[in-house]
């Protein structure tokens, strides 16, 4: 039974226009499970399935404004063809009790002419060498279009069945590209000083609020720090969370890190080199082939020591500043003595990503008992291979009879003894 300590993690929420029966949201991490940018059964499937073991919402990871925001063929992107299999994906998952949001967002540099049709666009002009592509400068015009798109995508995920929207605004995706002084070197109205660096996101988050009404909820996922040179850092992070909050949001995720210069930050312990290269399609042999060069993997990811609650430290700094818009913790919840710590340092609501892909049912298990532990190695082997299949656990894989290579076998036992490792010195000191 739950403990009486655990009573508020269970009570319902009001977020915004909408109750959640609960305070754990799934996080918006990247299935991988559309395809041709088309929703799927399996996606469908998926949601469903945490929606059952008890979340109070899940949320479908990264759906593009556009065509030109698209980073890969497994993500959605709005537009009519898409709505019937989310109709369906949003009616299955209230079904179950929970409610569902999706990720509205737009890559900026992070893609490629043959994912996304065109030159990639961003703040300016350069060349991505994690992509690696070549990338233009967009146009203010081009800039206008884009922030109208978002609006209207809020329209398509009402129309879909969607009870809220996370604007993505971190993680080195356009929105942060415009923020951050390390990939924004205008010297117009979009560029420059503070207020001229936000101003693209200002003009996201006044559209996205006006489509949204009184009746769509609005969470953004900010970076607290981006973790990188000259990237924003955290009194910076500070100031931008602060912006967020004059729009009235109905809550601010506090995350961290950039997915070309320092992904384990956001994710934190190891890349596991030898499954990424090994799941990666035949047509990106350049990339195979830099992976199996020694330490090229380690320069590119660097290690991040993993500790359980990573980001709290910095997430309550934040809370310090920004009293009127709810924060919303994220990162390395593992168990529901993590999930009590959440709640007993004053955080609302909280998401959650890793154990989920390991056990849907996780919600369901800490109700029972409040000292259930995941048991996620931290591999990131989910990670690795989510880039070219399905996101999925490998200890779901081996289970569902797909025949994981010992090398890769090995890898993960490494890098979860290394994890757990650095867990047990962290609790020491």
């Amino acid at each position: 039974m739950v403990n009486e300590k655990m009573n508020k993690l269970f009570t319902p929420y009001q977020l915004g226009p909408i109750t959640l029966r609960n305070r754990i949201i799934r996080s918006a991490a990247f299935e991988n499970m559309a395809r041709a940018n088309a929703p799927t059964q399996m996606l469908e499937d998926y949601h469903v399935s945490v929606a059952h073991g008890g979340v109070g919402m899940t949320t479908v990871a990264y759906c593009a404004v556009d065509l030109s925001g698209v980073s890969f063929d497994g993500q959605l992107y709005v537009r009519p063809e898409a709505l019937p299999g989310l109709k369906k994906l949003t009616d299955a998952v209230h079904a179950e009790g929970a409610k569902v949001s999706i990720q509205l967002g737009h890559c900026g540099n992070m893609t490629h002419y043959a994912t996304c049709h065109c030159m990639p666009v961003s703040a300016d002009t350069g060349f991505n060498l994690y992509s690696p592509t070549l990338h233009r400068r967009l146009k203010v015009s081009e800039i206008k279009t884009i922030v109208k798109h978002f609006g209207e995508a809020v329209d398509f995920c009402r129309e879909a069945g969607f009870d809220c929207v996370e604007i993505h605004a971190g993680h080195a995706y356009l929105i942060s590209q415009f923020i951050s002084p390390r990939t924004n070197h205008r010297h117009d109205e979009y560029g420059g000083s503070f207020e001229n660096r936000v101003r693209f996101m200002n003009e996201v988050l006044d559209e996205v609020m006006a489509h949204a009404g009184n009746d769509m909820a609005v969470v953004v996922k900010t970076n607290m720090f981006d973790d990188c040179w000259h990237g924003s850092d955290i009194e910076e992070g500070i100031k931008i969370a602060k912006e967020i909050a004059k729009h009235k949001v109905h809550g601010i995720v506090l995350s961290g890190g950039s997915v070309s210069r320092s992904p384990m930050t956001i994710l934190r312990s190891a890349m596991p080199i030898k499954t990424l290269a090994h799941y990666m399609p035949g047509n990106m042999w350049w990339l195979k082939a830099a992976l199996h060069i020694p330490f090229v993997g380690a320069i590119m990811t660097p290690t991040q020591p993993f500790k359980e609650l990573y980001f709290m430290e910095y997430a309550k700094r934040f809370q310090q500043e920004i009293k009127d818009v709810p924060l919303i913790y994220v990162g390395g919840v593992q168990s529901g003595d993590n999930c009590q710590t959440i709640m007993d340092e004053g955080f609302e609501l909280f998401q959650i990503a890793h154990v989920l892909i390991k056990d849907p049912d996780f919600v369901k298990h800490i109700q029972e008992n409040i000292h259930y532990h995941a048991g996620c190695g931290r591999s990131n082997y989910c990670v690795g291979r989510m880039y070219s299949k399905e996101m999925k656990c490998h200890e779901c894989v081996e289970r569902d009879g797909e025949k994981i290579p010992n090398c890769l076998k090995r890898e993960i036992a490494k890098l979860e003894k290394n994890a757990k490792e650095a867990q047990e010195k962290y609790r020491k000191s």
